[in-house]
């Protein structure tokens, strides 16, 4: 149902996995304004958001968000009332051999954000918010017992939570200090149709349809918690409606797996979907490779406040997620190969970045 209410929303990162998905989501089922500010990165495409160009409620800039000069002009000359903040280096595997982009971007990025919000704020008086999307890996790892909740404590173990952790720390404080009107959200690892190629899932289903080894880290014993984006879409969207100022929220759709369990299980529905042809079952082509640097063992989150609070769960299950997942993937095969196109080829066995 489209709401009464028209605010105008600027999304930082909004042709990327998370926000396209918002995006989509605010022009289809809102009467809401659109501003999405993006640097175009090299994990964005875009045909992820073609359909919506001429769209009279979206709007586009190119810009990074650590230029302060052109930033402060777009967010004074577009006057938001909510500001999504997703613009962020995302691949734990790239912030273990090139960090440098993940400072920049994660850190002195969301700085800058917040130093224009605040000062935005102050001086327009606006009934308005800023939402910081961050992640469970702030967290660092557990062990087979136990979950993450928004009181625990920070203990990132790779260069990009590190950098996650460090932004949200920034507007935790700018809220203490200035009284800033923020809400934050951590989130496990989502997926769903649009994902760049690099990441687990998407890497696993186009390396099986190009007959390429599907290399898996150590043992495959590491456990994830998986979150369909358009459940994470409806997370975000009552945490900026109804959601308290200063709270944090932790987001999970409350599904562990392993990651050799994840694998095997798109095989088993690429076997149904897209058979082989030399009628082998695509589990033929799982390889194990070293392990990644300081591996997180296992994600989980309880989600008891955003459940209590606001009535949110997740919606999909696991398996009708994955399922249309790896349809969307066999559908939509010219999206993902020309990325490909511009990225030769996903990491072989021996340089995979997961």
């Amino acid at each position: 149902m489209l709401t009464n209410k028209v605010k105008r929303y600027l999304v930082t990162g909004g042709d990327g996995f998370i926000g396209s998905a918002l995006v989509r989501y605010l022009l289809d089922h809102t009467n809401h304004q659109v501003l999405n500010i993006s640097k175009a990165s090299y994990s964005v495409s875009p045909q992820t958001l073609k359909s919506y160009q001429h769209h009279p409620r979206y709007h586009y800039q190119k810009l990074d968000i650590c230029e302060a000069v052109p930033l402060k002009k777009v967010i004074y000359g577009y006057q938001p009332d909510v500001i999504v903040h997703l613009a962020a280096e995302s691949h734990v595997d790239n912030s273990i051999f090139s960090p440098d982009p993940f400072i920049e971007s994660n850190i002195i990025g969301t700085y800058t954000l917040i130093k224009i919000a605040l000062d935005y704020w102050q001086t327009c008086k606006r009934d308005f918010r800023l939402h910081h999307v961050s992640t469970d890996e702030v967290y660092g790892s557990l062990s087979e017992e136990g979950t993450f909740t928004e009181t625990t404590a920070y203990a990132p173990n790779s260069p990009y939570a590190a950098s996650k952790a460090a932004s949200d720390l920034l507007v935790r404080a700018w809220h203490k200090t200035y009284g800033f009107p923020m809400t934050m959200s951590h989130c496990s690892n989502n997926y769903g149709p649009y994902q760049f190629p690099e990441k687990l899932i998407p890497t696993m289903i186009i390396k099986a349809l190009r007959g390429e080894r599907l290399p898996i880290y150590g043992n495959g014993q590491n456990i994830r918690d998986w979150l369909y984006v358009d459940d994470h879409i409806d997370a975000l969207m009552q945490i900026i409606d109804k959601g308290r100022i200063g709270e944090s929220y932790c987001i999970s759709g409350q599904t562990e797996i392993r990651n050799i369990d994840l694998v095997l299980d798109i095989c088993r529905i690429l076997d149904t979907m897209a058979p082989n042809s030399s009628h082998e079952s695509y589990r033929q082509l799982i390889s194990y490779v070293p392990d990644r640097l300081g591996h997180d063992y296992r994600y989980a989150s309880d989600i008891g406040k955003i459940s209590t609070a606001l009535g949110w769960v997740a919606r999909t299950p696991f398996k009708q997620g994955l399922v249309s997942t790896v349809r969307w993937y066999l559908d939509n095969q010219g999206w993902w190969q020309g990325l490909l196109a511009q990225k030769p080829s996903l990491p072989q066995d021996s340089e995979v970045r997961l």
